[in-house]
């Protein structure tokens, strides 16, 4: 059986890399493409390193026929899906890569985003995106939201050792280093060649990222308590990769064992040896995450680093890894080329 995908917010990063994806999936075929400012165009005008591949014209989302839709994946900006995702058929599979539908509690989505949720009653049937921590939920699940990039290597790097209790709750320190594309592809004048390039600086700091929201949603979640971690973003001028390092006050070879005996069994989510570190440039352009930990030089104190591909991993490959659980496809389907090097 081939399954028929759409794709919203087509002409952005994220959707561009689902369909480099999905091109290599032996069980799906995109049968619609909307970017409501690109419509009429053909997808090689947009992106020309996919004009090898036969797809449908770039629409407007009201032009699409969901009825032959098995499942939508919604690339769209923030504060956008909320009013596509609630007016979409109701037996409609969805996958958002949008923050819209992150945070359970509508209070925190507002405290985060600033503006009241607008889609309560599809809010509240959301599953979170985290695919090795929900894994059961989102073959069920009707609407799956995807996390945050910055979330997504945090949380990989800190939420086995959190629920595990093998760390102090209280020292938790989180220095995360984004590549540009995280941003998005619309004009800044920040993210301009001349402004980003040769250089890196911190933002959002002093806990004001939205994915803190993340952060304290999911910590709390499984320590059965709130914990509040220190975290400061850069952004690097680099075109892909999140290289997040925790400071852990803890032992070095529990927690090792915890992250081996949590993802031991992760297709996708690779434990290094003790001692050695990982690199986003052992990583571009796959869906995996790579973790590894040292010993500090003192004593009781840890330092756990985690690499992923905030394209691939930390939103498109992680949207299409849970796609192919809530269509009952092979988890890994279209997910295991390797990274590209050099």
């Amino acid at each position: 059986m081939t399954h028929k995908i759409a794709i919203l917010g087509a002409s952005g990063y994220t959707g561009a890399e689902l369909v480099r994806l999905i091109s290599q999936h032996p069980g799906m075929e995109i049968v619609a493409l909307a970017a409501e400012r690109k419509a009429g165009l053909e997808m090689s005008a947009v992106f020309p390193h996919l004009r090898h591949l036969r797809l449908p014209t770039l629409c407007k989302i009201g032009e699409i026929d969901f009825s032959g839709v098995d499942l939508c994946f919604c690339a769209l900006p923030h504060k956008t899906s909320q009013e596509v995702i609630s007016a979409l058929p109701s037996d409609l599979k969805i996958v958002d890569l949008s923050a819209d539908f992150r945070l359970r509690d509508p209070a925190e989505y507002k405290k985060w985003y600033g503006n009241d949720h607008a889609a309560l009653e599809q809010q509240a049937e959301a599953v979170y995106g985290l695919t090795e921590f929900y894994r059961e939920d989102i073959r069920t699940a009707r609407l799956v939201a995807g996390t945050g990039c910055n979330a997504a290597t945090g949380l990989y790097t800190l939420l086995p050792l959190i629920g595990a209790g093998v760390i102090d709750l209280d020292h938790i320190i989180l220095d995360l280093k984004c590549a540009v594309s995280g941003a998005g592809r619309a004009l800044k004048e920040n993210l301009l060649h001349a402004e980003l390039s040769e250089g890196y600086h911190p933002y959002a700091v002093g806990g004001s990222h939205r994915h803190m929201g993340e952060f304290d949603q999911e910590f709390e979640r499984v320590a059965g308590r709130p914990v509040r971690i220190q975290f400061t973003p850069h952004l690097v001028p680099a075109n892909r990769g999140i290289l997040a390092t925790a400071y852990v006050h803890g032992d070095a070879g529990v927690v090792l064992d915890t992250l081996n005996a949590a993802y031991g069994s992760e297709p996708f989510i690779q434990v290094l040896p003790m001692g050695e570190v990982p690199s986003t440039r052992h990583i571009r352009g796959s869906n995996f995450c790579h973790i590894g930990v040292v010993a500090d030089r003192i004593d009781g104190r840890v330092i756990v680093v985690a690499a992923l591909d905030n394209l691939t991993k930390g939103s498109s490959g992680q949207a299409l890894q849970n796609a192919n659980l809530m269509l009952g496809e092979d988890e890994q389907a279209g997910l295991m080329m390797a990274p590209l090097f050099p």
